[in-house]
């Protein structure tokens, strides 16, 4: 386990040092090249670039991970919806009803 760790660190920061440079010189290059023509503004460099993908990440993606914690989201709640009794499940919706006027309990999904 050790030696895994040990490869996996630095793979991980090698990942992310290439992607900021190969991100930040395709950002660079798709700005010089379409936005100087279309709206007359300046050209930037690398490091504006860099920052300019930092802050669309800020503004656009958040700094949350968006990776399985969804998906065991909705899989909790489906077991639980699965575990109540009849009962349960009528009282769950009358209250849904009541505080959100409708309620459609989770389903399984199924994948081709």
């Amino acid at each position: 386990m050790r030696k895994k760790i040990f490869w996996i660190a630095p793979l991980a920061i090698l990942a992310m040092v290439l992607f900021v440079i190969v991100g930040g010189e395709v950002v660079k290059l798709l700005w010089n090249w379409l936005l100087p023509g279309l709206f007359g503004w300046r050209l930037i460099t690398f490091w504006q670039a860099v920052v300019l993908l930092a802050l669309c990440r800020i503004l656009f993606g958040g700094f949350r991970f968006r990776g399985p914690r969804r998906y065991n989201f909705r899989r909790r709640m489906r077991e639980r919806w699965e575990n109540m009794t009849p009962e349960e499940r009528e009282r769950l919706r009358q209250r849904w009803q009541e505080r959100c006027g409708g309620f459609e309990p989770p389903q399984a999904r199924t994948t081709p």
